[in-house]
Parts: C-alpha cells; sequence; structure tokens
C-alpha cells in the first residue's frame, strides 16, 4: 500500500544576510536531508530539542513555507508541483493544531465562527447546515453545542486547544499536524488531550504528524519515532522497539532523561555536555558528535547514513543495526 505521505531529502536553508546590501552570506539549515514515509491512519512522532528543525519540518509538510529542496509526496501527488486554487483544495485535507492554545485562536470571533471558518473557505457547508456541522465536531471534542456562541477567553486552555482541534477536524482532512499540542496544558490536562487524539484517530483514521520535545508524551501516541538533532533524523524505529532499544547516543541521552514510575525500570542518567553546534556552520561528519562521549575519528569526518533493518533505522558509525 503507498503511503499518505511521503518525504524525500527535504531541505530548508533560511538566508542570513548582512551589510547594507543585505548580501546573504550565509544560511541556516534548519531543515537538512529529512526522508520518512506516513501510512494512512498512522501516527509518527518527531521528538527533538528547541532548535532542531521539527516544527520547521511540520510547516514544510504543509507547504505553509517553501523547501530548499526535495519532494513532498501526499496521496501520491506532487505537493509542491501544485498551486493556487489546486493547492488550496489540497490543504483541506491536511491540517494543523498549533502548540499555544492562547495565541492560536481569534480572540475577536466567536467559537462558532473560528470552528467554521473552514467550512465556508472550502464551500463545505453553510447557514444551517455549517451551525449544525460545527457543534457536531465541537461535541466530538468533548465541548457543548453552546460554545458556539462564547468567545476563546471564557475557555480554560485544556478547553481552547478542544477547540484548536475541533477547527481542524471539521473540514475532514486526512493528515493533522499536530505542533506540541500539548507542551502548554497541565500534565492532567495532557493525558485527556492525547486521549481525544487517539480515540478520533481510531474513530475518523486521520493520520498525525506529532511533534514534541517530551519522550514520555510520544510514547503513548505513536506508532513511530522519528529523532532529529540539527535538522536531521538520528534515528527512527517503532516505538516499542525505540524504548526498548535505543541505539544513537543522543536517544540514549533522552531517554535516560524520561522520568520512570518503577523504581526498577530507571535508567542510567546519560549527561550530554556542551551545546548545540549552530545551525549556521554545523559541524562535518555526524553533527552529534562533538557532544557524543563515543565519538570516534570517523565520526569527525563522514556523515553516516540512516540506515537498518524495516522497524529501525539509525544514523551512527559507532553503533549502527
Amino acid at each position: 500500500m503507498n503511503p499518505l505521505l511521503e518525504v524525500r531529502d527535504l531541505r530548508k536553508y533560511f538566508p542570513v544576510r548582512t551589510g547594507l546590501m543585505q548580501r546573504e552570506t550565509a544560511a541556516v539549515r534548519a531543515v537538512d536531508g529529512v526522508s520518512f514515509e506516513l501510512a494512512a491512519g498512522e501516527t509518527l512522532g518527531v521528538v527533538g530539542e528547541s532548535g532542531c528543525g521539527k516544527t520547521t519540518l511540520g510547516r514544510l509538510v504543509l507547504r505553509l513555507i517553501e523547501p530548499t529542496t526535495g519532494t513532498i509526496r501526499f496521496a501520491g501527488e506532487d505537493l509542491l508541483a501544485l498551486g493556487g486554487e489546486a493547492l488550496r483544495r489540497k490543504r483541506r485535507e491536511m491540517q494543523l493544531i498549533f502548540q499555544d492554545p492562547f495565541g492560536s485562536l481569534n480572540p475577536r470571533m466567536r467559537v462558532g465562527a473560528i470552528v467554521g471558518e473552514g467550512l465556508e473557505v472550502h464551500g463545505l457547508a453553510r447557514g444551517g447546515e455549517r451551525s449544525a456541522r460545527v457543534e457536531r465536531v465541537l461535541e466530538r471534542v468533548g465541548l457543548r453545542a453552546d460554545a458556539c456562541d462564547r468567545y476563546p477567553h471564557e475557555f480554560s486552555g485544556g478547553q481552547r486547544q478542544r477547540i484548536g482541534i475541533a477547527r481542524a477536524l471539521a473540514v475532514e482532512p486526512r493528515l493533522i499536524v499536530a505542533d506540541e499540542p500539548v507542551s502548554a496544558l497541565d500534565v492532567s490536562i495532557q493525558a485527556q488531550i492525547i486521549n481525544l487524539l487517539q480515540d478520533l484517530q481510531d474513530e475518523l483514521g486521520v493520520a498525525y504528524l506529532f511533534i514534541a520535545h517530551d519522550l514520555r508524551v510520544v510514547e503513548h501516541i505513536s506508532r513511530r519515532v522519528a529523532i532529529m538533532y540539527l535538522g536531521r533524523i538520528v534515528e527512527l524505529a517503532e516505538s516499542r522497539e525505540l524504548y526498548a532499544n535505543p541505539r544513537h547516543p543522543y536517544t540514549r541521552a533522552l531517554l535516560s532523561a524520561v522520568p520512570q514510575l518503577d523504581p526498577q525500570a530507571r535508567r542510567e542518567r546519560i549527561a550530554v555536555g556542551g551545546e548545540i553546534p549552530s545551525p549556521i556552520n554545523p559541524p562535518p561528519g555526524c553533527a552529534f558528535h562533538p557532544r557524543c562521549a563515543f565519538a570516534e575519528a570517523r565520526c569527525r569526518s563522514e556523515e553516516p547514513v540512516l540506515q537498518g533493518r524495516a522497524d529501525h533505522q539509525v544514523a551512527c558509525h559507532v553503533f549502527p543495526l
């Protein structure tokens, strides 16, 4: 079966301009050669530190920003070849849930107008039919129908995120990019939103590209997990395999910091020294080698390739599969 989303060798370099003439003197390598596939109804978690490029990757997939090079195929169609009306129609099938439930909703619009805006833009429903569909989708995410007449400031953070989810679901998308959708919420509310997203996926068959910096959150929703570092995927594996058998030293360090409820299952804490290198001037070879305790001479000169089995791939010279 063909994947719903196929990304190949995707790159996004933001130019750095200096001087009076604003000449381009360098480039920020935000996404630097990323490839992956996402099946219909699947969740792929993308995890990494702030600044690793995961949010930029999500926006590239949705064509909210244009890539420097690479290919993006959605439902077998070349997304980068679309423009104008064709791209607008395709965007109905791809939606975004934002990180900030406070800043992502227009405070001057009532909830009914916010959730129903996509229905009007894409010509899916108007008038009474639009109102009925908005009420149904609000109830589906756990809000009462009378929320339509209220403003975002009248809701809690968790309820606002439910409104954001309802807005994304209203146009019946096939893919949702969830950009750290629970990181701004209390821990107890995070669990509710994660459970809601899983229930909606079971019911509607929607696929998620779930972006996060917390491996603990990603573990419960993702079938596969991609670990990003400095614009590249350094490890990609099925969720259970990754948590049971992490290979890349960076993945091991991230997992060692995840709190464990079972004292017997506690991992040895692995400290990562130094700072993340600049994406303007990334180090040669493996981008992680300046902070890696296992780095060898080869790591400093030769960039490792993501390779391995179908269920587990890693870009590491020292701990290959």
